[in-house]
């Protein structure tokens, strides 16, 4: 049974850090691209960031680029997503999603993705 799990959201300030942590089991966790999603009242669920299987290829939001980073550690079947310079309008659920290798390009899509995590809040105050 494949378990994604994210954690580290919370209330900060604007221009404050924040670091999401997404553990995944279940799953061949080094052969899958991995994806953060996010979700704000009303709006649909945006593409935030993404990371081929090995690392090598990252891809950003043109809203996140220069401020949020994308990483993993394959040996702890973990992704990361640093968070910087927040804004008000990163308030929003961050859901972390696993999809088969490939997926992961200049253009990435919920729908492509076949495991998805609960979310955890990140609210950003001004």
């Amino acid at each position: 049974q494949v378990q994604v799990v994210e954690s580290g959201g919370g209330l900060v300030q604007a221009g404050g850090s924040l670091r999401l942590s997404c553990t995944a089991s279940g799953l061949a966790f080094a052969s899958y691209d991995m994806g953060w999603f996010r979700q704000a009242p009303g709006k649909e669920r945006e593409g935030v960031s993404c990371i081929s299987w090995h690392g090598g290829n990252t891809y950003y939001a043109d809203s996140v680029k220069g401020r949020f980073t994308i990483s993993r550690d394959n040996g702890k079947n973990t992704l990361f997503l640093q968070m910087s310079s927040l804004k008000p309008e990163d308030t929003a659920i961050y859901y972390c999603a696993a999809a088969r290798s490939g997926v992961c390009r200049g253009g990435y899509y919920p729908k492509d993705f076949s495991y998805w995590g609960q979310g955890t809040q990140v609210t950003v105050s001004s």
